[in-house]
């Protein structure tokens, strides 16, 4: 390795994942449906399907009450009844909102993820460890809810440790490789085996959550370049579905938030004796 970075900017990784990708297809399954959101945090939050590109979401009950704004989102669906829907808040800046919505349940999980400011992202590692600060800029908020009845305790998707200790190899493409060790309930290691970032690695902040048998839901912070991933795992029909978002180059004004998707392969599976 020589002295010049080889860190690459999400509008460079986004451009290498377009090719050939693993992606699901969008589904308009959820065209002309309207879904009540009871959330964790005692808001009430209407979501209208216009289309199967546009949707409509309304504030009931909570702060900023009668706000409602109509948004582009895309939406895949990995299991039955399963559906992965994504958007851009058009209102909020460098924001964007991943759904997680598991209508055999009638429950599901908000994930808002919020890009840091350039100021922000300039701020040194070690400042931020003086600081009591997390390493990674990048700010995620999970909300549970259920849809059609009020919001009871336990009803939305559990954290989880079903991954920590798979050791697990993603194909997003032809040429996009990476492989994934979930460590422990904060951190996982990914390391790049083929394409755009081949040869990089690095370990980032996590989360893990329960969706169904097999099923689950993972976050990941990266600390270099501001980066979310919202991902869904599949170990049944080994598959993934979900997105990467982040500023597009060096420009902090405007967001690449785009899909991926994957073949997974299980590689290994560790057990700790402690």
């Amino acid at each position: 390795m020589d002295n010049k970075t080889e860190w690459v900017q999400v509008g460079d990784l986004a451009n290498g994942f377009a090719s050939d990708a693993n992606t699901l297809k969008y589904v308009d399954d959820l065209e002309g449906k309207t879904f009540d959101f009871y959330m964790e945090n005692g808001w009430l939050i209407r979501h209208v399907f216009n289309s199967g590109s546009s949707l409509t979401w309304e504030i009931l009950k909570g702060n900023g009450v009668g706000e409602k704004v109509t948004e582009a989102y895309t939406a895949t669906s990995i299991r039955e009844g399963v559906y992965f829907v994504d958007f851009i808040k058009s209102k909020e800046k460098a924001t964007s909102v991943s759904l997680v919505m598991n209508l055999n349940t009638d429950n599901g999980t908000a994930i808002i993820n919020r890009m840091p400011s350039k100021q922000e992202t300039m701020r040194p590692a070690y400042q931020r460890v003086m600081d009591g600060d997390l390493l990674t800029p990048v700010d995620s908020a999970f909300v549970q809810f259920t849809m059609g009845t009020a919001y009871t305790q336990g009803r939305g998707h559990q954290h989880t440790d079903e991954l920590i200790g798979k050791r697990v190899q993603y194909t997003y493409s032809q040429h996009e490789s990476y492989e994934h060790v979930y460590l422990n309930q904060n951190y996982y290691t990914w390391q790049c085996l083929n394409g755009v970032e081949k040869g990089l690695a690095d370990t980032d902040l996590c989360h893990y959550y329960k969706i169904d048998e097999e099923l689950y839901l993972f976050v990941w912070r990266e600390k270099i370049i501001p980066t979310a991933g919202v991902i869904m795992i599949d170990l049944k029909c080994l598959k993934t579905t979900g997105k990467i978002v982040g500023y597009d180059g060096t420009d902090f004004e405007k967001l690449n938030n785009f899909p991926v998707g994957a073949y997974a392969k299980l590689l290994n599976e560790t057990k700790h004796i402690i």
